[in-house]
């Protein structure tokens, strides 16, 4: 009997991807195409709950290429997705294809919420990057939720920390200067960086500037002008998408920029220093160098 409804629900999650018109651009990596609940919940850094089947229950893989839609506005829900790899973006469009970006997902996120209150999406979400995702049936989750009510609680936990996150985001918008908005983006994706387990001091946009300033609420032009000054005062260094964050604290806590006068002072006081500093290491060298003749 329990085997049977193991066997039911992998059927169930089959079905699901055959019939979402979602993943149709969507494409199976090869070798590995299943998750087991022990590696969900790993992902979503929820506890671990065993599952008292016979056969495990497993959640199907499906990957997307950069630029692929994952699920459009308007269509019909019935999966959430986890993250499993890659990046990608969640957007609203207007009615003359304006996009105003909600979040960035990336590892261990999961999207698709917003489609359960009317059974459609309400956003639209996009790979920024080559993608490997989790596909969750949304009746899959409920039956799971019935029979570990513990895991139907962990994955309540995981739907409010997105929530939270979009709040912090509204507050941030309504509160804090350009500067800082572009500050605490940094920071934030550094910070999400670690936790990924890469390096939080230097690492690639996957998004364009134009789309942090939907994000963010600032134009392209606003946020290029922003990163220039970090990198100008040595906040961050600049390389077209690499970013290096020098100075973490500073773009924590950052409220305003200086003037641009001001920031020119400081540019080159800075260089002045460096130059003393140098120039007092000089002669040291040179006078070893005539000892050691």
């Amino acid at each position: 009997m329990l085997s049977t409804q193991a066997s039911d629900s992998r059927g169930e999650v089959v079905n699901s991807t055959l019939h979402s018109s979602s993943l149709e651009a969507g494409w199976q990596r090869q070798g590995k195409l299943w998750s087991n609940l022990k590696e969900l919940c790993d992902i979503l850094h929820i506890p671990q709950v065993t599952a008292h089947t016979e056969e495990e229950l497993l959640f199907q893989h499906v990957q997307f290429k950069t630029g692929q839609r994952v699920h459009t506005i308007g269509q019909p829900f019935d999966t959430l997705y986890i993250v499993h790899s890659g990046f990608l973006k969640t957007v609203l469009i207007d009615e003359f294809g304006n996009e105003q970006v909600l979040s960035f997902p990336m590892k261990g996120d999961l999207f698709g919420v917003d489609g359960i209150h009317t059974k459609r999406y309400a956003s639209e979400a996009v790979a920024l990057s080559n993608c490997d995702l989790i596909l969750l049936p949304f009746k899959k989750l409920t039956a799971l939720g019935r029979i570990h009510p513990e895991f139907e609680h962990a994955m309540y936990s995981v739907m409010s920390r997105e929530l939270v996150r979009e709040q912090g985001m509204v507050s941030m918008l309504g509160a804090l200067s350009a500067e800082a908005r572009v500050a605490r983006f940094l920071v934030n994706l550094s910070e999400r960086y670690a936790d990924m387990g890469y390096s939080s001091k230097l690492f690639n946009l996957r998004m364009t500037r134009h789309e942090i300033g939907s994000y963010l609420g600032l134009t392209l032009e606003t946020v290029s002008r922003t990163l220039s000054a970090f990198n100008e005062i040595g906040l961050i260094t600049v390389d077209q998408r690499s970013i290096g964050i020098k100075d973490a604290e500073a773009l924590r806590t950052l409220r305003r920029l200086p003037p641009s006068s001001s920031r020119a002072k400081q540019v080159a006081a800075k260089k002045a220093k460096a130059a003393a500093a140098q120039a007092q290491e000089a002669p040291a060298e040179g006078w070893d160098q005539r000892a050691s003749a």
